[in-house]
């Protein structure tokens, strides 16, 4: 015979693993407030098909930016690492870039320099190196 102890614990412990888990918060790091409450209530929405809003799921589109969330931006973004290795990989070809900034501050390694300049710098370093190129021919730099 069982006891009713025995048998207590085990309705007990049924019971306990049939209860539904609390809901989690699906943006934990994010601060409670309105940006995070309007972007939960679109997801909400374009998700449900009783929804006015719903997006079939072969329809769904989610797009990235490098803006830190996948990839750091800081010290410097990725798009500007490629274009400080181009600079020096095509350096031999371009003397006159010894003693011309930004292309020197990139030879140099000066990246404080480089980081003070901002995204001014930028714009004739990717203009020099990628200017002309077949878009094959970068993508395979990228690859590389």
């Amino acid at each position: 015979m069982r006891s009713p102890f025995a048998v207590l614990a085990l309705l007990v412990a049924v019971l306990a693993g049939c209860a539904a888990p609390l809901p989690q918060d699906p943006l934990p790091s994010w601060r409670a407030g309105a940006n995070k409450a309007e972007i939960l209530a679109f997801v909400a929405a374009v998700t449900d098909p009783g929804s006015a809003r719903f997006v079939p799921v072969p329809e769904r589109v989610a797009v990235f930016d490098n803006d830190g969330t996948l990839l750091p931006e800081k010290p410097f973004a990725l798009q500007e690492a490629f274009v400080h290795d181009r600079v020096r990989s095509q350096a031999g070809a371009h003397p006159e870039w010894a003693n011309q900034e930004p292309f020197s501050l990139v030879l140099a390694g000066d990246e404080a320099r480089l980081q003070a300049l901002g995204i001014r710098s930028l714009g004739p370093l990717a203009q020099a190196v990628q200017t002309g190129i077949p878009q094959a021919d970068l993508d395979a730099a990228a690859r590389a």
